[in-house]
């Protein structure tokens, strides 16, 4: 008897795989390695998964920004979040902090949330505890001397976790961020049009919106993003203010959730 209970929950599971694949191919994913990720943490539900999205009922979502690399567009970005009065988050590697540190008290006190993108971007799975802990410590501490202001939300490189990395943050006081909507305006053949497109047709309440801010056409994409979001009747918040903040738990496919009493 409990070979066959075994094995029709093996069935459930892989079934349950096959649906989500055909989802996949149907409505393509934003992010492809969810749909990797999704099938990990339903055949193992031990794994642990980091915060995708939000639930929300209003029309609200987060804009965030990963520097790692070079800020010549970033007093583009700033002056067209300032123009329209929007805050966002921007995720800060340290080596980018040690470079550019008044830009980064000038995104500060632009009034936009800080957080944390690790030391040197590094792959963080292939990391020890120890390694983690200097990667995420040492950028949290680039970014209080700079701006004054304690981080406590984390973007792991690359969007590479597994349970050693997840705990670890969590142990250091961090939430792990990821994204429910990348622009991909990281991507050669980006242009203004394709990353205003890929966002606003994806857009959802609760979102979380990758953006770098040294892609070369974000600055011209971000301006009609926001004024279509604006007239969709979207706010726009950091993503501290999106988070949800009592009584919550993660879903492995939906992101960040209430937990409500049972009936």
């Amino acid at each position: 008897m409990l070979v066959v209970l075994r094995r029709r929950t093996l069935q459930r599971r892989l079934a349950l795989v096959v649906g989500l694949f055909l989802l996949w191919q149907l409505t393509s994913l934003s992010y492809p390695n969810r749909l990797i990720e999704t099938i990990a943490a339903l055949t193992n539900p031990s794994r642990l998964v980091p915060i995708y999205s939000v639930e929300q009922t209003e029309k609200v979502l987060a804009l965030s920004f990963d520097a790692a690399w070079g800020a010549d567009y970033t007093d583009d970005l700033l002056a067209i979040l300032a123009r329209h009065q929007v805050r966002a988050t921007f995720f800060l590697v340290g080596f980018w902090v040690e470079k550019y540190p008044a830009l980064a008290q000038r995104i500060a006190l632009a009034g936009h949330e800080i957080g944390n993108h690790s030391s040197t971007h590094p792959n963080l799975v292939a990391l020890s505890v120890e390694q983690l802990t200097m990667e995420i410590s040492r950028t949290h501490d680039l970014i209080q001397e700079a701006t004054g202001l304690a981080p406590r939300l984390f973007r792991p490189p690359f969007g590479a976790y597994n349970n050693r990395v997840l705990e670890t943050l969590t142990a250091l006081g961090y939430l792990t961020i990821q994204w429910s909507i990348d622009s991909l305006d990281w991507r050669h053949e980006a242009t203004a049009q394709s990353i205003f497109e890929r966002v606003t047709v994806r857009a959802h309440p609760g979102a979380i919106v990758l953006f770098h801010n040294n892609a070369t056409y974000t600055p011209q994409a971000l301006e009609r993003i926001i004024v279509h979001l604006l007239n969709q009747g979207y706010c726009l918040v950091p993503i501290g203010e999106l988070l949800l903040t009592d009584n919550w738990y993660i879903d492995h496919t939906t992101g960040q959730q209430r937990r409500r009493a049972p009936n």
